[in-house]
Order: C-alpha cells, then sequence, then structure tokens
C-alpha cells in the first residue's frame, strides 16, 4: 500500500538520517524471556510522522508514518508533538498492508539539541496523565494497570499476562479508547448536569465540551477522534432518536472521518467500530424488546454486546483466526463495572493536578470494578474452550457471514423463549469450561503428545489410562489444560520442568488445576530468577514436592513408561544461553518406543550429551529450542530417529530453521510440527509400526504450511517403519556426513568440521542402563489415582 523513497530504503535496510514529529505516546515494553532470551529486557516503540529523510546520498521530503522500535528507553519520555532528528536502519514491515511504511531502529536515544517542545494539546494534558498514574501507584497491579488504560487508554502499566488475558476473553476494547469510554463518560456528564439543574440548549453545550476535553486527555489520535464519533451517535442513537435518526446520524459520521482520514477507509479497527455502533443501533433496541420476560437494564446489557459481537463476527473471525466463545460471557459479566472503573478513575485524572490525596481515593474506588474486570478476563481466559481454532482464508470468511446471517435472523426468535436462552447459555457455559471435543482426537493408542501450545514446550507421555508425566507446560495456562483434558489426562505421576522460560513454565496453573501431580522435577539453575520463584512459589501453594534430578537417575512410572535422565550435568560457561543449557535431558521408553527429549540445550550442551551418552538411539526426537538453527547436526542425525516433533509457534526468531528441517529430511526424518499440524500423536499402529496422528486441539490458525515441508495426513495414523527395525546407514552425506547448522559471525569463517569426515558406520548398541546408570527409583504414586501396577 505503501511507495516511493521511505519503503525503497527500508527494503535496502538502508542508513537513514530523518527528520519527523512524535505521532503518538512512546510505549515502554518488557520482552523476554518468552523463549529465547535469560533475561527480560525493555524496549520502546512508538509512531513518528516523517517530514524529512536522507538516505544513500539523497534527501526526501516526505509525509509518512514510520514505526520506531528502540532499545533505549530515553524515548519513551517524549510527548505527542515533539519534533526529533535522529540516525538509525530503516526496515520493511512484515505485512505491507500496515498502515506504516516502515520500522525505524535509531542507533541511539533522543539528542536533546535537537528535540523540539512537545505540542501545546500534550503539554495541557500531560499533567492530568501523569496525575492518574501517580494516584493508581498504590493499588495492586492488575487495576493499577487497567484504569488507565479503561480512562484514556494509556497501557503503559498493564501486564503483560493480563493484557493476553483480555485478549482471549474479547475485552481489550476496554483499554483502547473506544465508543464506550466516550459513551460512559457522556452519560455522567450529562447526568451530572442534569442534577445541577442543567436544561435546554445547555446540555449540548456541556456534552461537546465534554467530549473535546476526553478527546484531549486520551490525545486527538484518529482512534480517539473515531471513538468520540462513534460513541456520540450511539448514545444518541439509542437514548434519543432510536435508529430512525441514529443511522443517518452514523452515516454521517462516517463519511466525515474518512473525508478527514482517507485511511480509515482500509483500518479493520474502523470496521468494527462502524458495524458495533450499527449493531446495536439495529439490532440491540429489539433484541432488549424480545426478552420481554427480563427487567430492562438486564435486557439491555444482554442485547447491546450481544449485538456489537454478531454485527463484528466476520471480521474478527478473518482477523484472529479464532471464534473467542468467552467474548461474550466476558463482557456481559465485565459491563456493569465498566461505568463506575471509567467515573471515578476520570474523576482521579481531572482533580490530581490540584488535589492529589482527593485523586488517590477515586483511585481506589475505581480499583475495585477495575479489580473485577481483570478477575473476569482471567477466569475466562483460563478456560479450555475459550477460544475455538476458525478456519483460514476466504472460506472461513464465507462461514463466518453466513452464520452472522443465521444469527440476525435467529437471535430474535430465541431471545422471546426463556427455556430456550437459557438452554443456549448453559451449552455456551459448557463449551467454555471443557473444551470442545476435535473430531477422530485422541486417537485410541497414544504414546506420546506434542501440545499445540503456540511457541513452547508441552509433551505428554503415557503411563496408564487416564495417567501421564508431562514435559513443560508451555507459555499459558489454557493451552495445556485443553491439551490434557482432551487426552482424559487427570493424574500427573510426574511433572518435568526442563528450565525456567516463559514458554516452558507460563502454562504450569493448567497443570495443575484438576489434576493430582505427584512431584516435580525441575532444574538446578534458577534462572530466570524472577520466574523460578514463581514457580516455586505456585507449587507449594499446591503441595506439590520438588526434586533436582542428576544424571543417571531412573525412573519407572508404573509398568509402561521409563524415564533415564541423562542432563544435565557440569555446566561450562560458554556464550550460549545457560538457561537453556541447564535444560533437563530425558530419555523416555514409552511402551517400547524410546523418545529422547532435549529441553532447549544449545550447541556445546548437545556435544556435551553425545559424549555422556555415546551410542545414544531413540525412535522419536524432539528438536530442541523448537528448531532453532543452533544445532549440533551429529544430534539431529546421529541418533537414528525415525520422527521429529518440533514444538513451536507463531515467531519472530525464525523457528524452525529450514537448513534444521532440511537436514532432518535428508536424513530419513519424518518432521511434524505443532504450527502446521496442531496436536500430535505418536501412536502404534495394528501391525506394530509407529504412527502419527495430526490435527489435535491447536493454538490458534494453522501456520500455512512451508513449500519444503511434506504434507501429512491428518485424522489417521501415517505408518512409518518397524519399531524394531533398523535403516541400513546410507553411504552418502545425508546419512554419513555432518551438516553444518550453527551461525558464525561471518561467511567466511565457516569451516567444515571434524565430523564430515568420519566414517559410515551402524549406530553402536547402547550400554545397558544398569551398567551405567542408577538402579531404577519407582515414581511416588499420586494420593487418590495411584499408577496401575
Amino acid at each position: 500500500m505503501w511507495g516511493g523513497p521511505v519503503t525503497d530504503l527500508a527494503a535496502a535496510r538502508a542508513h537513514v538520517e530523518l527528520e519527523g514529529v512524535v505521532a503518538r505516546d512512546p510505549v515502554l515494553r518488557r520482552s523476554g524471556p518468552v523463549g529465547e532470551e535469560a533475561a527480560a529486557s525493555e524496549y520502546v516503540v512508538g509512531r513518528l510522522s516523517v517530514d524529512r529523510i536522507t538516505g544513500r546520498g539523497h534527501s526526501y521530503d516526505v509525509a509518512v508514518p514510520v514505526l520506531l522500535v528502540s532499545g533505549d528507553v530515553g524515548w519513551a519520555e517524549l510527548l505527542p508533538g515533539q519534533h526529533v532528528q535522529g540516525a538509525g536502519r530503516l526496515e520493511p514491515t512484515d505485512d505491507p498492508r500496515d498502515d506504516i511504511a516502515a520500522v525505524f531502529r535509531p542507533y541511539a536515544g533522543p539528542d536533546e539539541r535537537t528535540t523540539g517542545p512537545p505540542s501545546i494539546a500534550s503539554r495541557a494534558t500531560e499533567p492530568f496523565r501523569a496525575g492518574l498514574r501517580e494516584a493508581v501507584s498504590g493499588v495492586p497491579p492488575d487495576p493499577r494497570g487497567l484504569v488507565p488504560g479503561l480512562v484514556i487508554g494509556d497501557e503503559s502499566l498493564l501486564a503483560d499476562d493480563l493484557r493476553e488475558a483480555m485478549t482471549i476473553a474479547g475485552l481489550t476494547h476496554l483499554t483502547a479508547v473506544s465508543g464506550t469510554n466516550i459513551a460512559v463518560i457522556l452519560v455522567a456528564a450529562l447526568g451530572l448536569a442534569r442534577w445541577l439543574g442543567v436544561r435546554g440548549y445547555a446540555l449540548p453545550v456541556v456534552g461537546v465540551v465534554c467530549v473535546a476535553g476526553f478527546v484531549l486527555l486520551a490525545r486527538p489520535e484518529p482512534s480517539v477522534l473515531r471513538a468520540a464519533a462513534m460513541g456520540l451517535v450511539a448514545v444518541a442513537g439509542l437514548a434519543l432518536a432510536g435508529r430512525r435518526r441514529g443511522l443517518p446520524a452514523l452515516a454521517a459520521a462516517v463519511i466525515a472521518l474518512v473525508l478527514i482520514d482517507p485511511w480509515l477507509a482500509r483500518s479493520a479497527g474502523f470496521a468494527l467500530s462502524v458495524l458495533a455502533t450499527a449493531g446495536i443501533l439495529l439490532l440491540a433496541p429489539a433484541w432488549a424488546r424480545s426478552m420481554e420476560w427480563l427487567p430492562r437494564p438486564l435486557a439491555l446489557a444482554v442485547a447491546v454486546p450481544l449485538a456489537a459481537q454478531i454485527a463484528c463476527t466476520p471480521i474478527v473471525l478473518a482477523l484472529s483466526g479464532q471464534l473467542s466463545l468467552a467474548a461474550l460471557p466476558a463482557n456481559l459479566l465485565a459491563a456493569p463495572a465498566v461505568a463506575p472503573a471509567t467515573v471515578f478513575g476520570a474523576a482521579a485524572a481531572v482533580v490530581s493536578p490540584i488535589l492529589p490525596p482527593v485523586a488517590t481515593g477515586f483511585a481506589w474506588l475505581a480499583a475495585l470494578p477495575a479489580w473485577w474486570i481483570a478477575a473476569v478476563a482471567r477466569w475466562f481466559a483460563d478456560q479450555p474452550g475459550a477460544v475455538v481454532p476458525w478456519p483460514p482464508g476466504a472460506g472461513g470468511v464465507v462461514i463466518s457471514v453466513v452464520l452472522a446471517a443465521i444469527g440476525l435472523v435467529a437471535l430474535p426468535m430465541l431471545l422471546r423463549r426463556p427455556l430456550i436462552t437459557a438452554a443456549a447459555a448453559t451449552v455456551l457455559a459448557i463449551g467454555l469450561l471443557k473444551a470442545i471435543p476435535t473430531p477422530g482426537w485422541p486417537p485410541p493408542d497414544w504414546l506420546v503428545v506434542a501440545c499445540d501450545v503456540g511457541q513452547g514446550d508441552a509433551l505428554v507421555l503415557r503411563a496408564a489410562e487416564g495417567s501421564a508425566v508431562v514435559v513443560d507446560s508451555g507459555p499459558e495456562p489454557r493451552l495445556v489444560r485443553r491439551c490434557l483434558d482432551s487426552l482424559g489426562v487427570r493424574q500427573v505421576p510426574l511433572l518435568i520442568l526442563t528450565h525456567f522460560h516463559a514458554d516452558h513454565v507460563g502454562g504450569l496453573a493448567g497443570v495443575l488445576t484438576g489434576r493430582d501431580v505427584g512431584r516435580v522435577l525441575v532444574s538446578p539453575l534458577d534462572d530466570p530468577p524472577e520466574s523460578a520463584d514463581d514457580v516455586r512459589r505456585r507449587l507449594a501453594a499446591a503441595g506439590v514436592p520438588v526434586a533436582l534430578p542428576r544424571p543417571g537417575d531412573v525412573l519407572q512410572v508404573g509398568d509402561r513408561l521409563r524415564l533415564d535422565v541423562l542432563a544435565p550435568g557440569r555446566l561450562v560457561e560458554t556464550s550460549e544461553s545457560e538457561s537453556n543449557n541447564s535444560s533437563i535431558v530425558v530419555e523416555a521408553d514409552v511402551a517400547g518406543v524410546s523418545v529422547l527429549l532435549t529441553g532447549d540445550i544449545e550447541p556445546s550442551a548437545q556435544r556435551s550429551l553425545l559424549r555422556s551418552a555415546p551410542g545414544l538411539d531413540v525412535d522419536v526426537l524432539k528438536v530442541a529450542h523448537h528448531g532453532s538453527p543452533h544445532q549440533e547436526a551429529e544430534l539431529l542425525t546421529g541418533v537414528d530417529a525415525r520422527l521429529a516433533l518440533i514444538s513451536v509457534g507463531e515467531n519472530t526468531y525464525g523457528h524452525p530453521s529450514e537448513r534444521v528441517l532440511d537436514a532432518l529430511r535428508e536424513s530419513g526424518v519424518r518432521v511434524y510440527r505443532t504450527d502446521e499440524h496442531g496436536s500430535i500423536a505418536v501412536v502404534r499402529t495394528g501391525g506394530g509400526d509407529l504412527g502419527v496422528v495430526t490435527g489435535g486441539p491447536r493454538a490458534g490458525p494453522a501456520r500455512r504450511r512451508s513449500v519444503r515441508g511434506r504434507r501429512s495426513v491428518p485424522w489417521r495414523s501415517v505408518p512409518l517403519r518397524s519399531v524394531h527395525g533398523r535403516r541400513r546407514c546410507r553411504r552418502d552425506v545425508s546419512c554419513c556426513g555432518a551438516i553444518w547448522l550453527r551461525y558464525r559471525q561471518t561467511p567466511s569463517s565457516r569451516s567444515r568440521s571434524s565430523s564430515d569426515r568420519r566414517r559410515c558406520w551402524q549406530n553402536a548398541p547402547r550400554a545397558p542402563s544398569s551398567g551405567q546408570r542408577g538402579p531404577p527409583t519407582r515414581t511416588p504414586t499420586c494420593r487418590r489415582w495411584p499408577v496401575p501396577g
């Protein structure tokens, strides 16, 4: 959609010097350890309107927006309207349809000598915004982040996990300035004006002044102006004129906004605002009348979010690729708390510059309803059926439009009948509390399952009927809970947390909820410390004992599952992640099928593993670190695996690496990845072979298959070679040659490893475990469901 010198320079990733204006408040974000970094880091995201850019020896006068991304937190102190100059690298955006032309990564922080003053509006309103943040500083963390978001759309204090929970629960519109905020403020202001005796033509004046002040406080950005227009139309349509005048007012507002900012015509957010407002105007009054068996306020409370949800459904499904079953009930439960939290929060902002103690009191009054909203968001986000993946592409869009049309016709008839409405609500509640079953899942003879938990790990090893060992818990509770529930796992004799990165331990609550967990093995390195402390607190609160494994430990769980601990041993200091290299590595034998679970170990730890366990020979390999390019080729191709599982989700790290995929496929290994195949089950077929069943519960919409990948057959097992058969080592580079996979600083520094020149030999037999490792130690059984002997 963008073209010109800015996009050309971005495509070349050129060094540039630019001049521009801060378009919106820069936001300080915190990254890691969602998977890759041992320690969390802070960075700033903002938006600049570029006026002049110099690159490749030429200067251009332009007027385009760019996204600012910097690790220098000094950028977070800037305000909208400030003129800035800076040097940095320009990069293209991931999506060519983005409403930004490029990504600007400055080399340093803002230069005070060339930074201009903020705009008059920013200078006038910043004391109120800062005062609100100060007023909520003493309230609990969740309300502290929510109140500024509810009032002025300021998410700078909102925790990442709460932001994710609100996304799942369909409540993100509350923390983005929307028509809801405007409507609440406007109704409260007009009500107060009437109570004070204001009548006649003075009331519209009060409303206009109130909306203008709110727009300035929340920053006069296009999204705020859009929300103001939609909020005014919705209030006028519902309270004064109904659909007769509401629709013409909505049409006039849309035309005016598009004329002011033509880019709104391609904005999904603008389309959602218009559809939600139209749904409220057209559908909510009639649907509320259909529920005459309910009190009028309660009927409106149900009809308004339902109408907005139905109207927006096709676009929401097309954008997100998933259907939120939690959105409607979550909005119904949160709705009563939105108005008091917004009104008291706005009062705190208004009085904060002159009466800080009074502002603090208002902040505490706003904190209680905000806490309820956060509790609703977290509870619904934790339910296994909160979201359901939706078919991607044109087919999914057509289905969503058809379903929305059916809803428009059928809902008024259903809402007139209390029993049918109650039955529908019951079905929705059951769908939330229990994940909707996936046809053909789970396969009856599953042995190992790689759960699709997004960018993270969660693997399940079957010990008995309803009992399994779980290795890692993924990044969030909902996903691993849904996977375990779908498998019927109610007893976890042993939980292994390979290391403390959030993508491996963030879903711990999902394993603990509704299951009896016997004991937990954790990494000996408490890194990151905050994550390790949180895990230990949760386990202590649940009364689950924690132990540290040692290489050589052998754990027997029931009669069909044996675990040999191979690592971590002595940790050697390298440039690699110490937390990754301290991952617990386990070789599991599940009913005669051997599985190597490698955590996130990196090349040095992989070489150490191969030295400490010579002749390692397995049937299934869980590829380390989500298929990162940092791999030891000998581990990928030298353990004679028939099947490789890669637990990976949407990410910006390039996982899994194409070089890793090519190395595995060229050595004859069948590769399955959760981002393409959903949850993956390894099974034993009727003939005793290994098989794979794909298409289990998904974390989100399936990633488009790589053109270089092999297509799997969902819903039925894919036979592989015999469990006991051994393929002959082929005398070619795929089998005998190590494939160079590790990154080097410069291409010229690549060299062939000594293993490239090794001769081809058969895999050596493994030494008996009793001669190399300690005697088997039976895992303690859980209190209520003992593992069958």
